[in-house]
């Protein structure tokens, strides 16, 4: 028995090692998606950065104790600093490094909803998780409510706000020369996506995001998601069709008086797209079936 207990013990020490290594070792890959726009990939959402005569600009930070790799990885492209910093909203995995992005000098921006959610403490009732209100320097200093414009490195950026899709503070950042949409956590390439209804999120606002991404760029454009590989139209035109096709079922289902726990036990809604590995992520079919019912219900 004492045998055991060491062994077990033991094999405790090296799976917490082993947890300890892996945060440690997280790599941040830099892969170049246009002659001056790169994209970052390491723990957490993607990153996007221009680089250029005026400096860096940089969309999401992901976590903070990644901060000191971020910047190394950012070295290896250019020797110009952060100028600005835009968070396509508020979670943590996107904006977790930004009172040490501040700290660079960087100028935060972002949807005035990012900056009143990360001002105070957000409870999540549905993962019973409370994420306490973010210091001072990590918070946006220049904030906007529909659309705002920069004119930095040699082309027009246009950052857009889109209404109650993953939150309701989500903008999604258009690089017009380069071609280049970042959007966020507006689109999770190849998985369902997670919608924070907790967080002013629904399904049919992220609907409705996804068809305004569609509406500006064509065939030639580099779509960055949120999370996972970089994209194109034709992805994102799948990815709306999975989202739609999954929305008239569960709607039919509403309307034929079915319960939340019947809809989310009904696995045939979601069969189609759990099959080809959709749900085989951050969120499962289950969730997804779970989150639509609710959304849905929500008065207009």
């Amino acid at each position: 028995m004492k045998f055991l207990k060491i062994t077990l013990t033991l094999t405790f020490l090296m799976f917490i090692s082993v947890g300890f290594a892996q945060k440690k070792e997280v790599e941040i890959k830099v892969n170049k998606v246009t002659d001056n726009v790169y994209m970052l990939i390491g723990q957490g959402g993607n990153i996007a950065i221009s680089v250029g005569e005026d400096g860096v600009f940089m969309i999401d930070d992901q976590f903070a104790h990644l901060t000191p790799k971020i910047l190394k990885a950012i070295e290896t492209v250019t020797d110009k600093p952060i100028k600005f910093l835009i968070n396509t909203h508020w979670h943590g995995d996107h904006t977790g490094g930004n009172e040490n992005i501040h700290k660079e000098g960087a100028v935060i921006v972002a949807h005035e909803n990012v900056r009143k959610r990360m001002s105070v403490e957000q409870f999540n009732k549905d993962r019973n998780k409370t994420t306490p209100a973010s210091p001072k320097g990590a918070l946006p200093v220049v904030t906007f409510s529909k659309d705002v414009s920069f004119h930095f490195n040699d082309e027009e950026i246009f950052i857009f706000h889109v209404h109650e899709a993953h939150t309701d503070g989500d903008a999604m950042v258009y690089f017009t020369k380069s071609n280049v949409l970042h959007m966020g956590d507006t689109y999770f390439q190849g998985k369902y996506p997670f919608i924070d209804l907790n967080s002013g999120g629904s399904t049919q606002g992220y609907i409705a995001a996804i068809k305004k991404a569609l509406l500006l760029i064509n065939e030639d454009t580099k779509v960055i998601p949120g999370h996972r590989n970089l994209s194109t139209k034709a992805e994102l035109q799948e990815y709306l069709g999975m989202l739609e096709s999954i929305e008239k079922k569960i709607s039919a289902e509403i309307k034929a008086g079915k319960t939340e726990e019947e809809v989310t036990k009904n696995t045939t809604l979601t069969k189609k797209y759990d099959d080809l590995g959709y749900g085989d992520w951050f969120i499962s079919g289950e969730v997804l079936r779970k989150t639509f019912y609710r959304s849905l219900q929500k008065p207009e």
